[in-house]
């Protein structure tokens, strides 16, 4: 495999180096040409004449290419609008294929089915390199989709971007298609010497304490802890809701789990009604954060990025990488990219999203460096290599940014716990860990008002308590409660949410049963009794309890299912205690 990379300046000047590598590959009989061409410049007949002077000179040859927001060569940030990397597969048995299709959001189903056929008839396919357009799109559907794509097969690309963070336009193109900006290429790869490693960096880290989606719809974030979404980028960074909010947030990205994998996603937009536009789908309940990114960090995940890469001896590296990082590094972007330069030749360009399967899943990134590296034919045995990054870039030093963004994820911790135990004071007894009165009873409404959903209640009480009072004293009563509360969280465990248990007062408990667990309220009622009976304080010895249960009828209220259970547990004691009593059956 070889790799000749160009900065494009004029038709003459390239059309002499397309000339040197036609003859070049006159001694390879069966090699694959590939051309990828990005372009920093919104301009068709730019890359339309850079694709005329290839077709007429290797005819043969592959092409592909899109807008961007920056081009990297040879692992720097190209100095030219439009460059050029042109890579030769040398092994006879390698395979290199193209596809451009219409894509949006209408025909996005359809080409992967397209996509998915080729795969299915082409066993040879070991990877799909990819470049879209993604503005205006949700990207979910199509990952969700692509996913299906034979598991074995290695997916990853970039969305195309323009040079301007507030253009909605970008295109891509190919020798099987022209200049669209609703399209995609798909590049098939493959052959038994071919050999393709993926990954992906980020280094952006964390910050405060988590966010709460409490509404969005598809791509759309309406609420955060239920404020218009919007307010959380004006409160914590002062951003303001103007034609300056996407660039200001693309180096804030959210930070969350999706599917088993860390993900960084950025807003695109924030509208009038202060919701927040992104890429792909964010689903309600998710806990988000937002991240900054840390050079430090981000160099020694690079570096270390790199070392495991440069035993894979590569021979070409392909980047993409999102515009936010761009952003970030300014003129110092080389810092994270070049190294990998002095491992194989590395070309790619800055992205308005990034796309990589991991497992099973193909994600769309934000805010992350994905890299694929390609080498033809076996490791050499003893091949020495290194992963050239300047050695004050990984010294150890601990940015001021990284010491306080780790003070303020300990403080956000900290107060994170705090309002984590006040919350549960807020609903939990003190003395027995349960539920207290006011919460049970909020939840027996809450289960009354379900009028398709089965409730019952279990309500005990500790026979001859005062006696216990009076004989042992009151730590000696706390106790026997603490052994009676532990007796019915273990005895109520199996049922999992569809039991919760309160303290009623005093030495009185309630336990709301619903679902699947009525139909067990009898017998969970004898269980705690014979439970509890042979249960044994050090001091108090063997103590026992009454139950009454009842059943709620259809229609019923919380109060009325209440008086009834307490009716029946009022029986159990004036019958003898230590026994379970049903609501009567005329009740019921």
């Amino acid at each position: 495999m070889r790799q000749f990379q160009f900065e494009y300046n004029d038709p003459v000047s390239f059309r002499r180096e397309v000339n040197k590598i036609a003859q070049w590959c006159k001694s390879i009989m069966h090699s694959a040409i590939v051309f990828d061409i990005y372009s920093q410049t919104m301009s068709y007949d730019k890359v339309n004449e850079v694709s005329s002077i290839i077709r007429e000179m290797l005819p043969f040859a592959l092409y592909r290419g899109c807008s961007s927001n920056g081009n990297i060569f040879e692992g720097r940030m190209a100095s030219t609008d439009v460059s050029v990397a042109c890579t030769i597969y040398e092994y006879p048995d390698t395979k290199v294929d193209m596809i451009q299709l219409h894509m949006d959001a209408s025909s996005e189903k359809s080409v992967v089915l397209q996509l998915e056929k080729y795969v299915d008839e082409n066993p040879w396919v070991k990877a799909i390199e990819m470049l879209i357009t993604i503005r205006g799109m949700s990207m979910t559907s199509l990952c969700d989709d692509l996913s299906r794509i034979n598991p074995n097969v290695k997916i990853f690309g970039g969305g195309a971007f323009a040079p301007d963070f507030n253009e909605n336009q970008a295109f891509v193109f190919s020798n099987k298609g022209e200049c669209s900006d609703n399209a995609a290429v798909f590049m098939m790869l493959g052959g038994s010497n071919l050999h393709i490693h993926t990954t992906h960096i980020t280094g952006w880290k964390p910050l405060g304490r988590e966010l709460l989606v409490t509404r969005s719809e598809g791509s759309t974030i309406y609420e955060l802890d239920h404020r218009p979404a919007y307010e959380t980028y004006y409160k914590y960074l002062h951003i303001l809701n103007d034609e300056n909010f996407f660039s200001n947030t693309l180096e804030f990205p959210f930070f969350y789990e999706h599917k088993g994998m860390s993900i960084l996603r950025a807003p695109i937009a924030s509208n009038p009604d202060g919701s927040l536009s992104m890429t792909a789908d964010v689903e309600p309940n998710v806990k988000a954060r937002i991240a900054y990114g840390d050079p430090w960090t981000i160099l020694h995940e690079v570096n270390a990025g790199g070392q495991k890469l440069v035993k894979l001896q590569p021979e070409v590296i392909h980047i993409y990488s999102c515009a936010a990082r761009h952003t970030f590094w300014g003129d110092e972007i080389g810092k994270e990219t070049l190294p990998f330069q002095s491992i194989a030749p590395t070309s790619g360009f800055y992205t308005s999203g990034e796309f990589l399967r991991t497992g099973d899943t193909v994600n769309q990134h934000n805010v992350t460096l994905v890299v694929a590296s390609f080498r033809e034919g076996e490791r050499l045995e003893n091949a020495e290599a290194d992963f050239a990054m300047q050695s004050e870039t990984v010294s150890g030093k601990v940015s001021m940014i990284n010491r306080l963004a780790t003070f303020i994820e300990a403080a956000t911790e900290e107060l994170e716990q705090a309002n984590r135990k006040l919350e549960e004071m807020a609903v939990k007894d003190g003395l027995t860990g349960l539920f207290n009165r006011a919460e049970i009873q909020r939840r027996i409404t809450a289960a009354l008002d379900n009028d398709d959903s089965p409730a019952a209640l279990i309500m005990l009480d500790a026979d001859d308590f005062k006696s216990v009072h009076d004989t042992y004293g009151h730590n000696v009563g706390d106790e026997v409660l603490k052994l009676l509360s532990d007796t019915i969280t273990g005895c109520c465990s199996e049922y999992g949410d569809n039991a919760a248990a309160g303290r009623w007062g005093g030495e009185e408990f309630m336990i709301l049963l619903e679902r699947d667990a009525v139909k067990d309220t009898a017998a969970l009622a004898e269980k705690l009794r014979s439970a509890f009976s042979a249960a044994e304080n050090p001091a108090a010895g063997h103590q026992t309890i009454s139950l009454g249960t009842a059943h709620a009828k259809k229609n019923e209220t919380a109060d009325s299912l209440c008086m009834r259970v307490d009716h029946a547990l009022y029986q159990a004691k004036r019958t003898g205690k230590n026994k379970v009593v049903e609501a009567e059956p005329e009740d019921n």
